[in-house]
Order: C-alpha cells, then sequence, then structure tokens
C-alpha cells in the first residue's frame, strides 16, 4: 500500500495538487485537445478495476498525472495504459478524475457503483440433488458461472447485481426450471416464461432531480428538488471551477467562460448527487456558447436528433435489373434467395424524398460487401439451403456485391444522402468471414478452430465460447488475439469510412467480437476519419444479452452504443397484448438510463431482420409456443386482429419519444407482418397499401417528423409520472419546451389525471394526435381511446 501511494504521489505534478487544493482555478483548455469526442462516464468497481486511459487519450505517453479522488487507492505511472483502481473507503455517489496532459486537465466523470449484495435461496423437492446452479441475465445465460451450495437442504449463493428484474431459471442436476418458490415470472418472448428475481433501488421520491429552466445573462439555469449534496458541470471535457457555480437554493446558474464562445459545437454536461444518491444528468448543446434552443441550429452528424431507417439491400426496391442474379440451385426457396433489392434502389427512394417525407435522417443498410456466388446448407437441423442474399457472408471484404451495385453506385446514394441531410451507416461484419474468403486460405493462423480441445464441435455456443464459436460450419471465426488479424480488420472497416464518406457502422455480432478490435477501430476512427476530417462518425453494436454485457462495450474507448434490446423485449409482450403490465416498461426504462445514462444514443428499435415482425405477436398470427421460424415456412403470416395495427402505432409512439434513437425497421412504417427469419425479410411494398397500412405509415411519418425537430425528445431529461396495468405517461423536458407522452394500452377509454412538475404550465400544452386535453395549474387530464397515445406538446407541430 505504501509503495503505490509513493509511486502515485511522485507521478503528480505540483499544478494537479494545486487544483486538487484551491478554491479559485483558472480556467485554461486547450487549442488542439487531446480526448476526442466527450469522455463517457466510468462506474467505478466495488473493489478493484482498471481505467484505459488508452480509452480517453490517443496515447499514455501524452499523460503527465492523475489527481487524486477520495475512496480510491490509485496506481500508475507515466507510460502505462491504464489506472489500477482500488475501492479503500465509502465513495462519493459522482466524483471526477482529473488527467493532466501537456499542462491542462481533463475531466473524467466516475460514478459510484450501486451493486449490492443479495443472497439468493433455493429449496427443491427433489431428494437427489448433486448440483444447482442458476442461469440468466445475472450470468448471461451460462449456469457454469453461478453454482449454489447446500446448507442443510438450502441451496445458497451471494450475486452482486444492480437494482433492476432479472429473468433466470434453476438448473437442477443440469435441467433447467422455473424456480417453483418463485410465483414471479415473465414471457421469454419466445412462448416460454422466466423466473424473476427483483433487486429494489433506492427510493426515487429521494433521489435528486435535475432540470433546465433557462439561460439569462449569459448563465444557464438549472433547477433540482429533494436536496442536492453537490454538483459537477462539465464543459466538454473540463470541470468547470467553483467560482463559475451560483447556488440559491434549490437553483443553480452555471456561468460560461469565454472560451465556450470561442468552439462552434459544444456541451455542457452537470450531474449532482446527495445522500441517498446520484441524479440523473443533463446534456446541454452549445453553439458558439449559446444553448441550443432549436434543431436547426444543429447539423446531421449531432447523432441525437437521429431518426434511422433500417433496410435489407436485397429486399427493399430494385433499382437496376440489369443486376438480378438469383442463385440458380432449386435447394434455394424463394424465400432465401436473391429478389432484386440494390443499392440504385435505395438512392431512387432517396432521390424521390421517400425517406425525407417519413421523417427519416439516417439510413442504416445491410452488408454490402461480396458475397459467395452459390448455395451453402446451414449447419442445424432442417438443414435447408441458403444464398448470401442479407450480405453477412463476408468474401471480399472491401468489393461491393455486384448483385448490389459498384463503387460508383455506391458513391452516388451516399452523396443523395448527404445532399438531402441524411447519414449513412452501413453493416460491418467483424466476427467471422465466409470459407470462400481469399483470407482464410492465405493466413489459417487467423481464424479459431471449429473444434473445441474435447473435440467437440464449436457452432453456435453463443455463450460459453462466444468469442471463439462459429455461426456455421462454412463461417470461419476470426481470432483476434493475433495483431496482423486485428490490423487487417480494422483497416476494411476504415476502407469504407474514408473512400465513401460514410457516417458510421451498425456492427454486427458485437459480443462475439474481442474488446481489443473494438479499441483498435474506434482508435483509428478518432485518429484518422474524426480528428483530421473534423466529423463525427457512429458507431453503433449489435448484442444480446444483460445489461451490463451490452453496456461493457460502450464508451469513449469502444462503440457510441447498442442496440437497446432487454428494453424491446419488455415493451414488447406488454404493447402487444393485454398480459403484462406498463409498469414492467416503466421499471426497465428506468434500468436503461441506469446502465446507459440520461442521454445515451442507445438504438430503440421496432424491430429487427432477426426476430418476428413486431404484427405477429400483435396481429392475432401467432400460436403459443409454436417455433417462430419454423411458422414462416410452413404458413401464410398475415394481420388477422386489427388491434394489432393500434397496437404497433403505440409502439411506434413508444420508441420516438423515449431518450434514444429511434429505429424503423423497413416495411413496420405500414405494418408489414411476418414470422422469424427469412419471413421477416420480405419484400417492401410501396404502392397498394391497405387503409390500416396507410394511416399506420400517416402516423409514423408525423412521429418521426416531430421527433427530429423536438429539442425536448432529442435533447430534454425524461420523468415517469404514471405507469400502471394499462396506462403509461412520462415527460421530457427542455429549456420551457415540454412533450407529454400518455399510452392507453387497455380496450376501453380512458381519463389519466397527471401532476405535472410546478415548473410546466399544464395549459401551453396541445394535443398532436387530436385526444381532448383538459388542464388546471399543475394538473392535465388526457382522455385517450383504446389502443391509443397521445403526445401533448407547447413545442412548434
Amino acid at each position: 500500500m505504501e509503495l503505490i501511494m509513493k509511486k502515485l504521489l511522485l507521478s503528480l505534478t505540483v499544478s494537479s495538487l494545486l487544483f486538487s487544493c484551491t478554491k479559485k482555478q483558472e480556467f485554461r483548455v486547450p487549442e488542439n485537445p487531446e480526448i476526442i469526442g466527450l469522455s463517457s462516464t466510468f462506474v467505478l468497481p466495488v473493489d478493484t478495476g482498471r481505467i484505459v486511459l488508452a480509452d480517453y487519450f490517443p496515447s499514455p505517453d501524452v499523460v503527465d498525472s492523475i489527481g487524486l479522488v477520495k475512496g480510491l487507492e490509485l496506481s500508475w505511472k507515466k507510460g502505462e495504459e491504464s489506472i489500477l483502481i482500488k475501492t479503500t473507503q465509502e465513495l462519493d455517489p459522482v466524483s471526477v478524475l482529473e488527467v493532466w496532459s501537456k499542462g491542462f486537465s481533463y475531466s473524467i466523470p466516475l460514478l459510484k457503483s450501486v451493486k449490492r449484495q443479495v443472497e439468493f435461496t433455493y429449496k427443491s423437492a427433489s431428494q437427489d440433488l448433486q448440483t444447482v446452479q442458476l442461469a440468466g441475465d445475472i450470468n448471461n445465460w451460462q449456469p457454469n458461472q453461478t453454482s449454489l451450495q447446500n446448507d442443510a437442504g438450502i441451496w445458497k449463493t451471494n450475486l452482486l447485481l444492480n437494482p433492476g428484474k432479472y429473468s433466470y431459471q434453476v438448473v437442477e442436476n443440469g435441467t433447467w426450471m422455473l424456480d417453483k418458490n418463485n410465483q414471479d415470472s415473465t414471457s421469454n418472448g419466445m412462448g416460454g416464461f422466466n423466473s424473476v428475481l427483483a433487486v429494489k433501488a433506492a427510493a426515487a421520491d429521494k433521489l435528486p432531480v435535475i432540470y433546465t429552466i433557462d439561460t439569462k445573462s449569459k448563465a444557464v439555469n438549472i433547477g433540482s428538488e429533494n436536496g442536492v449534496t453537490q454538483y459537477f458541470v462539465l464543459w466538454e471535457n473540463y470541470r468547470l471551477p467553483a467560482d463559475m457555480i451560483k447556488i440559491e437554493g434549490d437553483r443553480i446558474a452555471v456561468q460560461l467562460p469565454e472560451a465556450v464562445s470561442k468552439k462552434e459545437k459544444s456541451h455542457l454536461r452537470l450531474y449532482a448527487y446527495n445522500a441517498e444518491g446520484r441524479s440523473n444528468d443533463l446534456l446541454i448543446p452549445l453553439n458558439y456558447g449559446n444553448v441550443v434552443k432549436t434543431t436547426n441550429e444543429l447539423s446531421r452528424d449531432d447523432f441525437h436528433t437521429s431518426v434511422l431507417y433500417f433496410m435489407l439491400v436485397d429486399r427493399f426496391n430494385n433499382g437496376d435489373t440489369l443486376n438480378d442474379k438469383p442463385v440458380d440451385d432449386p435447394r434455394i426457396d424463394f424465400k432465401a434467395n436473391y429478389q432484386g433489392g440494390d443499392l440504385a434502389g435505395i438512392t431512387a427512394k432517396v432521390k424521390d424524398n421517400y425517406f425525407k417525407d417519413l421523417g427519416v435522417n439516417t439510413l442504416w443498410f445491410s452488408p454490402i460487401v461480396q458475397n459467395p456466388q452459390g448455395a451453402w446448407q446451414e449447419y442445424p437441423q432442417p438443414r435447408r439451403w441458403f444464398s448470401g442474399y442479407h450480405g453477412y457472408w463476408p468474401v471480399l471484404e472491401t468489393k461491393v456485391d455486384t448483385r448490389f451495385g459498384t463503387d460508383a453506385v455506391l458513391q452516388e446514394l451516399v452523396e443523395a444522402a448527404h445532399s438531402s441531410n441524411m447519414n449513412v451507416l452501413m453493416d460491418f461484419v467483424s466476427n467471422h468471414i465466409h470459407k470462400e474468403n481469399p483470407l482464410y486460405k492465405s493466413h489459417p493462423e487467423w481464424f479459431n478452430s471449429m473444434y473445441l480441445p474435447d473435440g467437440s464441435v464449436n457452432i453456435r455456443i453463443w455463450d460459453e465460447q462466444r468469442l471463439t464459436t462459429w455461426f456455421d460450419d462454412f463461417m470461419p471465426d476470426i481470432d483476434y488475439t493475433k495483431p496482423e488479424a486485428v490490423e487487417a480488420f480494422t483497416d476494411s472497416a476504415l476502407y469504407w469510412l474514408k473512400k465513401f464518406k460514410l457516417d458510421g457502422f451498425r456492427h454486427d455480432a458485437t459480443k462475439h467480437v474481442s474488446e481489443t478490435f473494438w479499441r483498435a477501430l474506434t482508435k483509428k476512427v478518432k485518429q484518422e476519419v474524426i480528428k483530421p476530417e473534423n466529423r463525427n462518425v457512429y458507431q453503433i453494436g449489435e448484442t444480446f444479452g444483460s445489461r451490463e454485457l451490452i453496456g461493457s462495450y460502450i464508451g469513449s474507448g469502444m462503440l457510441d452504443a447498442q442496440f437497446d434490446f432487454n428494453l424491446y423485449f419488455d415493451a414488447r409482450p406488454v404493447f402487444a397484448s393485454e398480459a403484462e403490465s406498463f409498469e414492467k416498461v416503466a421499471s426497465s426504462m428506468n434500468e436503461s438510463a441506469l446502465y446507459y445514462g440520461s442521454h445515451s444514443l442507445m438504438g430503440n428499435i421496432t424491430g429487427n431482420h432477426d426476430m418476428p415482425r413486431f404484427l405477429y405477436y400483435a396481429g392475432g398470427s401467432m400460436i403459443p409456443g409454436e417455433d417462430e421460424k419454423e411458422a414462416g415456412w410452413s404458413r401464410e403470416i398475415e394481420v388477422t386482429d386489427p388491434r394489432g395495427y393500434q397496437r404497433l402505432k403505440m409502439l411506434e409512439a413508444f420508441i420516438t419519444t423515449i431518450p434514444g434513437i429511434p429505429i424503423i425497421y423497413y416495411g413496420d412504417e405500414i405494418g408489414m407482418p411476418g414470422a422469424n427469419d427469412p419471413d421477416n425479410r420480405r419484400m417492401m411494398r410501396f404502392e397498394n397499401l391497405k387503409p390500416e397500412e396507410q394511416d399506420v405509415k400517416n402516423t409514423v411519418t408525423k412521429l418521426c417528423n416531430f421527433r427530429k425537430s423536438s429539442m425536448s425528445l432529442c435533447y430534454g431529461d425524461t420523468r415517469i409520472l404514471k405507469a400502471d396495468k394499462n396506462t403509461l405517461v412520462y415527460m421530457r423536458q427542455y429549456f420551457g419546451y415540454t412533450t407529454v407522452i400518455a399510452l392507453n394500452r387497455g380496450g376501453s377509454d380512458a381519463e389519466i389525471d397527471i401532476s405535472l412538475p410546478s415548473y410546466v404550465k399544464a395549459d401551453e400544452l396541445k394535443a398532436l394526435f387530436g385526444a381532448e386535453l383538459n388542464s388546471k395549474e399543475n394538473s392535465l387530464k388526457i382522455k385517450l381511446k383504446p389502443y391509443s397515445f397521445e403526445l401533448a406538446t407547447n413545442e412548434k407541430q
């Protein structure tokens, strides 16, 4: 201990010590910052861990010293990539690590972990138990990680968990089952159920709440509730000194420094805490030092304003019939073959303003790299034959597939989108290649074996072998413990960003790829694209797993976001039926805020190409317990319950009004049906829509256009005002701009009475979708029809 502290103290500069000790500090910032983008928050470990400086700084060599943090023992010396940390005493809920480089101090926000010890006990009726394990969200469904110990017939284990609800099953002697001692269960999304373990959070009515008020005399005014012990205010990556923050009761006035007015685009971040814990966080965009009040002041690479649309290239629109080349093999069913969609077809829809009219400003298309020409048989039963129509079997990493177009066609698409003020994201596959890829022959050592040491086949062992498993027997898994492989495949990704000026990536199978790859790629993106080209790049990943696993890939040195699958899976059964309560959705919203922050760039989906369409669940097509993939092969899936369209509109209203980025899966704007892959990948329809489909499209159009123009929805703080079985009400608020979102999932009319915070003027709110509103002072009554929603707002419509 003494040696560690001596090493740390020797590394500290005099300037950093003065910064820690003096009250008044000159605010100085560098002309050329070392940190690119905003420094992500770091959640401190309960005991020991590390902060990777290379996630924040281009090289550890530029770091001169680090500051002290109350309650932490820090071990680091110049040149080391990571700071080793150990919790030695009670931590404040929020703190800041000051890192010094070239005479300037950079701030990394630190958050105290809110994990707590939970004793789990289990009593079985079986008299012949050898082993009892748990599998669930707590361990990414790997029972070998959580074994219980027998204590006089009671099986026990201790778990360290964040507040929230965790789906799980008990595994007795290798057999999975519901917990017979626990009556709380939830749908698993596949026709079955899981038990639920609930870990209580701190009382919400005691935690501090901070919110934006207004700007006066070059000061940003912030309000609070429930008492605040300490505020932390950061401009970009620099903590503002105390003399710039004036506290008056439950309000503070933040006086912005002169340096702020010299930078075109920047951000103010605020955190606070009291004795009960930490508050929500605020993110405020600035334009030359002025608080941004309209989205017109923001550019398309401000990704908080994004409304994203995802399409499978082959199934969207056929713009060039000359490149139509389905695989000529009778073993491939029509559903699994090329159907003619291409890049020219997407460009045509850009040019005829399909996306612009819909309210979309960011396009994401499936992989377009060259895929194999022939038919390939999937490994699992029933061993059907497929083509590579979806694009996820890379044969050549830097060549456009001839069935989708050429380099020139892709360039035309990107330029057309940019001219229409839209971003373009490409789906990039970094986990595997196809065995016809020349790299598999020239560098077989870059790939993991398809066989485990015991000789068993390592195919689709998604969790226990997640970094080495093959997705199929013709898809070699890349081994990123080989530096040469990391270099080659990160360069392939950069090729597309540099040559075609793409705005980012959707990364396939994120959790199956080593963190080494993501750190190397993001470092290259920052140093070779973002900094020299002075533009932002958005990277969003795909991970099915716990929020803790998903969040482990998000941060300054990793990805910007991932899809919030947990929120979607919690919300889907609530919106699609009346089986579960909106309380589940409210709880899930709070859990996402805990893990990803109040203003994340997480993706909120209507669905995607790897799961049945929402209307499969909501439109009367699903047969409980059936195989969702086989359903699409064996029978016609259509909408038989028209209430499904109403439920879909509610889901679209939800994903376009919560924090994060709304993502419309192609066809969900008109209510296309479909079971699982490939039935959820039917060819897009643009004409001859049924009245119900046109109604969905009109609703989605209105929602998306309002979303991208609303500051309350893009940057507002979030409050859940009401949640019960059939109704959910929450509010977004940003500097006086307010939107109240109310949903009625029930089959009868609902009159919802809402008490609004004192700083919201209820009589200023107008219904965007025509519901009856009645207001008095801070009370609002909304009358909703069955299966409907409303947005009550004071923003321009």
